[in-house]
């Protein structure tokens, strides 16, 4: 990393990154970067090889990178304002676009882990706390739902798992460009869970048609994008095994 020989540039407005060192920089020759250095994170352990494999098509391009380090050289996107900022409705079909874009068959070489992986992994951090479970049999149904969904999968295809607005930027090489992807290779119905539970008002108003309505613009089955949805609510690791809005939500979808 040190070869890079960046200069570190001014502070990005309302950065609140996480899980990662994020940093705008200049290279020597002036131009605009990202360094980010992420931390040790099952679920973006492949992000570097993802960014390799799609190649600034949809995401930010990977300038240079040091895995030992997970440190990575990215393309800045400028004026980077989030697609948070334009209403849901129009957030659907920008999502909805760079998905068909990313989704890939498996790639001919690379180590990308299948999706019921990170499904297992969810699986034994849920399980270690059962005695906080509100509702324990809601909650296997979610774990068995982990364990089924990704078998039963027709197509399989390498997935971003974690896009949504506030991961897509404004862009000069493109109108708007994918950041922070963990790559993982599966159903395509799940990459539709996470911007949809990012809508959450919308989708407690009238799940049905929520979720019917983005499917379509996926091209994929709406059904199994529900009980994703539902197995998600209901079991995937927390902090707070009482929240009763996701509970409630997680039960009006099961009808």
């Amino acid at each position: 990393m040190r070869e890079w020989s960046l200069d570190f540039d001014r502070p990005l407005e309302g950065e609140d990154a996480t899980c990662s060192f994020v940093a705008p920089v200049r290279c020597p020759d002036g131009s605009p970067a990202i360094l980010k250095v992420g931390m040790p994170h099952m679920e973006a352990q492949h992000e570097i090889e993802g960014l390799r494999f799609w190649n600034g098509g949809a995401t930010v391009r990977l300038l240079a990178a040091d895995g030992e380090l997970g440190a990575m050289l990215l393309e800045r996107c400028l004026p980077g304002t989030t697609l948070g900022a334009l209403p849901e409705r129009d957030q659907d079909l920008v999502i909805a676009g760079l998905l068909g874009r990313l989704w890939r068959e498996r790639p001919a070489s690379g180590r990308f882990r299948q999706l019921s992986a990170m499904m297992e992994y969810w699986s034994k951090e849920t399980l270690a706390k059962a005695q906080s479970w509100s509702d324990p049999a809601l909650v296997e149904e979610g774990l068995d739902l982990f364990q089924e969904l990704p078998t039963t999968a027709t197509t399989e295809v390498l997935l971003a798992t974690d896009l949504h607005a506030g991961n897509v930027l404004r862009a000069e090489r493109e109108p708007w460009l994918v950041i922070d992807p963990k790559p993982f290779l599966g159903d395509p119905a799940y990459d539709a869970t996470q911007h949809l539970l990012n809508c959450f008002r919308r989708l407690r108003f009238d799940p049905r048609r929520t979720i019917e309505d983005f499917s379509h613009l996926l091209g994929v089955e709406s059904e199994r994008v529900r009980l994703w949805i539902f197995a998600r609510l209901v079991a995937e690791p927390r902090e707070d095994w009482n929240d009763q809005t996701k509970l409630a939500l997680a039960k009006k979808i099961a009808r």
